[in-house]
């Protein structure tokens, strides 16, 4: 494959091609009423580029046109306990933070509006979520009045609505070209000096690092490390303020003001100390190519060898992690179900292989002897599930 691809964060051509994957299922999380449909669901390829000068990786293979966002792609996290923790801890601390009571927020990826509801139920403050899967009737409760949905992509068609405070959680990694829709977001601000910006995406140096290839799925075409997040941020006219991980060190956060560059050129003031990760990212690619095949090779024999002993596997999460392990292994037989505890995903089936999506408490008469656990940060949760089912099946997180 050529490397004469342009970088979608800085603009340097050269983006060399580590990790290439065919056929991979264009949506993970859609609700696919029938094993049919997902078997047969719309495939493409992956072919990650790394950016040497700036260190961002993309899906340079990426097709937007495959992608169907509706009111059928279901990726709400909020029946989780232990989400729903992280989200309320989140949301105080940025309340308090930044004081926003009484204030404008917007949400860019608004999802169902669960985390822009609780920033306005928390603060009494008012709300715009933008998001084209939002579903009125998922809607989260009793501030509805205070919250506006509008079912579309954010876009400058929006520039009128401003807003204090500026949230994006879950959703730059969907978005192809990340410098324009960045762009976009900061000549949306215009001159509201005092407006705060906060993004959240995954962490790609945890994904290189523990060769995590059910974290690389065709949806997410944009990977970021804390130091190419932040200097795609600066050069779209964004001082950066403060860079974290959180969440087991699975999310990146990110919060930032306008800088004086407005959108034009590189309104860096210092850099921080985070930013200072282009080696890191280098020795952790090479550490992903190296290792990757044998990733690969250790989990599918461990499957081959549960299913010759006759003993049942099932995996616990049925989102994109969980599509992502089993396309790329290739699972079918090994695995027959796959489990979450969405209310609206259950009867429907995984994208790719075909597994029906089940309850927890379907595991009371089937009796796995594994669960493989798609996100580690679910242990505890998932063991206390089984433990009050009555189910001595051993956890396998990924």
């Amino acid at each position: 494959m050529s490397e004469n691809y342009p970088c979608p964060s800085c603009g340097s051509v050269g983006m060399s091609i580590f990790y290439e994957l065919e056929g991979v299922p264009a949506h993970s999380v859609l609700l696919l009423p029938t094993r049919e449909a997902a078997l047969g669901y719309p495939r493409g390829d992956i072919a990650l580029g790394f950016c040497s000068t700036c260190g961002f990786i993309s899906n340079v293979a990426f097709d937007p046109v495959l992608h169907e966002y509706s009111s059928a792609y279901e990726a709400t996290q909020a029946f989780s306990p232990t989400f729903n923790a992280f989200a309320d801890r989140l949301a105080r601390r940025l309340i308090e933070r930044y004081d926003l009571h009484d204030k404008t927020i917007i949400e860019i990826g608004c999802g169902q509006g669960e985390f822009l509801t609780l920033l306005c139920e928390l603060g009494d403050n008012r709300g715009i979520g933008f998001d084209p899967a939002y579903d009125s009737e998922r809607s989260p409760g009793p501030t509805q009045q205070s919250v506006t949905f509008i079912k579309d992509f954010y876009s400058e068609t929006y520039a009128d609505h401003c807003a204090d405070f500026y949230c994006c959680k879950m959703t730059l990694e969907h978005i192809q070209h990340t410098a324009d829709f960045v762009s976009t977001v900061r000549r949306s601000l215009g001159d509201q000096q005092d407006a705060i910006v906060f993004f959240q995406v995954p962490d790609v140096t945890r994904i290189l690092q523990e060769v995590a290839f059910w974290d690389i799925y065709y949806e997410h075409c944009s990977y970021f490390s804390l130091g190419s997040l932040a200097r795609l941020f600066w050069k779209c006219g964004f001082e950066v303020m403060s860079l974290a991980k959180e969440y087991d060190g699975q999310y990146l956060m990110i919060e930032a003001k306008p800088g004086n560059g407005k959108g034009q050129g590189d309104s860096r003031s210092r850099p921080m100390e985070q930013e200072d990760d282009l080696e890191a990212l280098v020795r952790d690619v090479n550490h992903f190519s190296r290792n990757y095949a044998h990733k690969l090779d250790s989990w599918q024999r461990d499957l081959r060898r549960l299913k010759q002993a006759g003993q049942r596997a099932v995996i616990w999460g049925a989102g994109s992690k969980g599509v992502a392990f089993l396309t790329t292994l290739g699972i079918r037989d090994e695995i027959d179900f796959a489990v979450d505890i969405n209310p609206h995903k259950h009867g429907t089936y995984m994208a790719g292989t075909g597994q029906e999506i089940v309850a927890p408490e379907f595991l009371r008469e089937y009796r796995p002897d594994v669960v493989i656990v798609m996100n580690p940060v679910y242990c505890d949760e998932i063991q206390q599930a089984l433990d009050r089912m009555g189910c001595a099946a051993k956890l396998r997180p990924v």
